[in-house]
């Protein structure tokens, strides 16, 4: 049990992210569709789970060892096998970058300190980190994503309410159409790319097709309730929502101040896990030895920060939607395959 519990907090760590914690992901890939993006969180949440069965059972299955021997039990031309390869190892770094922007964009947003100092600082904490290798991602998520999910829920208590639940329907704007469905595949699909090499990273700590699937399952049940928690406190929101890079966190700071401090440990350290998920697995998949991999991590850090000053909300706008279509191609080879 100890094990599955360790496999599921680095997959919580890796899936809540800056946008995700922030309500920008929430928002614009579900809360804009009022009642119809709670299905969307459901349907995502389902997709997700099933895709962390499947790997890992493929994992299991064919003694996969990293994220390159993944791809080729379905790409068998090594040419097409390297560009994809490649377009992966992009996206999960521009998300790593996300995470960078993310942080120093809450230190702005809450304190009004410059954003390059935040992203400098959790560029410092994740090249030291990255020096630890894949027992650094665990180790880090095995004790702070407990605390992340436990502090959530408070916050789920406090603000979610009769009135939230029974006035859902008001929350509908003018996108009533079923793009609301395509979106919540989307969200699913961009998240396996980035879950796919944690995943392989934890393959060591699951034993057996019983072990999948209570991961699976788990893993399914606290995306539902943690992103049902993040989609109710957007009704909270009293100004132009579009406006705000970070609307989760300006609703908890209007709350009271002790939840203004709660959510930037939740937003923070949700940041923290999912920027280290991301440069782990980056390194994983491109550094073959200790010499790269020191090389490497000091590379993808500095360049972070550099990226930052494009701006959080406006990557996770441009840049996430793109790679749900490509995650598209991964589930539908996963979803056919049978050993």
């Amino acid at each position: 049990m100890r094990q599955i519990l360790k496999a599921v907090f680095v997959i919580i760590g890796a899936l809540i992210g800056a946008g995700f914690a922030s309500g920008q992901e929430i928002y614009i890939f579900f809360y804009q569709y009022g009642i119809n993006g709670i299905f969307g969180i459901i349907i995502s949440s389902i997709l997700l789970g099933f895709v962390t069965y499947k790997v890992l059972c493929i994992c299991k299955e064919n003694e996969v060892t990293n994220y390159k021997s993944f791809l080729e039990i379905f790409i068998k031309k090594e040419k097409q096998l390297e560009i994809f390869n490649m377009i992966m190892n992009i996206f999960i770094l521009i998300t790593f970058y996300i995470m960078i922007a993310g942080f120093g964009a809450y230190f702005e947003q809450q304190f009004g300190i410059y954003s390059l100092i935040g992203s400098i600082i959790l560029s410092l904490i994740c090249y030291f980190v990255f020096l630890k290798d894949v027992s650094g991602l665990i180790k880090v998520s095995q004790y702070i994503v407990p605390l992340l999910i436990g502090s959530l829920l408070i916050i789920g208590i406090s603000v979610i309410d009769s009135k939230n639940i029974l006035e859902i329907s008001h929350y509908v704007t003018e996108n009533t159409n079923w793009k609301w469905i395509l979106d919540s595949v989307l969200y699913g699909s961009y998240n396996t790319i980035l879950l796919i090499p944690v995943l392989i990273a934890l393959r060591k700590l699951v034993s057996n097709k019983k072990e999948q699937g209570i991961i699976s399952i788990v893993t399914t049940i606290l995306v539902i309730v943690l992103s049902l928690i993040v989609f109710f406190m957007l009704t909270k929101v009293d100004v132009d929502i579009k406006n705000l890079e970070m609307p989760a966190v300006y609703v908890a700071s209007k709350i009271s101040v002790v939840f203004k401090y709660i959510y930037g440990f939740i937003i923070l350290s949700s940041i923290l896990t999912t920027s280290i998920s991301l440069g782990t697995s980056f390194l994983e998949n491109t550094a073959h030895d200790k010499k790269k991999h020191k090389q490497y991590a000091a590379l993808i850090c500095v360049s972070a920060v550099l990226v930052s000053n494009v701006g959080f909300s406006n990557l996770v706008n441009l840049l996430y939607p793109i790679f749900g279509y490509i995650g598209l191609f991964q589930i539908i080879k996963i979803s056919t395959q049978k050993k």
